[in-house]
């Protein structure tokens, strides 16, 4: 399903769409380079599960952020982390949990996803412009 944004509040609005159909043990993956909307679009997500799009930021220095709601949100931002170094992390733990995993920066952690991923490809269009194209749910 592909999307076309041009704002962030219609990227956060796409996010909340896609928020209210996820359900406990769902993985998102985002995908998109520098700049192209990911953590918005992780806000939006958070957002419909009750979580303040204030608490979702990109990432600094917390690679996991946990964030208690009804169902469980995990905010994993991949920025700062090299592929090769993506085992050490113990992903596990949240990708097999009864939480729901948004993942950024996705393509670093190919070799630890489960089979059955949402994946949400942001690519930046411009001035403000995104194409969103969303794969493995139907919104």
């Amino acid at each position: 399903m592909k999307f076309q944004s041009k704002s962030e509040a219609e990227t956060e609005s796409i996010g909340r769409r896609l928020g209210k159909k996820l359900k406990r043990g769902d993985v998102v993956c985002l995908y998109g380079g520098l700049g192209s909307g990911k953590t918005t679009m992780a806000r939006g997500i958070a957002s419909a599960l009750g979580i303040s799009e204030r608490d979702v930021t990109s990432a600094s220095f917390t690679v996991i952020a946990e964030h208690d709601a009804d169902i469980p949100f995990y905010h994993i931002d991949l920025y700062r982390i090299s592929p090769h170094n993506v085992s050490e992390l113990g992903l596990h733990e949240y990708l097999e949990s009864d939480g729901i995993c948004v993942i950024e920066w996705a393509g670093r952690a190919e070799g630890e996803l489960p089979e059955r991923i949402i994946r949400v490809s942001l690519r930046y269009t411009g001035e403000d412009c995104r194409e969103i194209d969303i794969t493995g749910i139907e919104l």
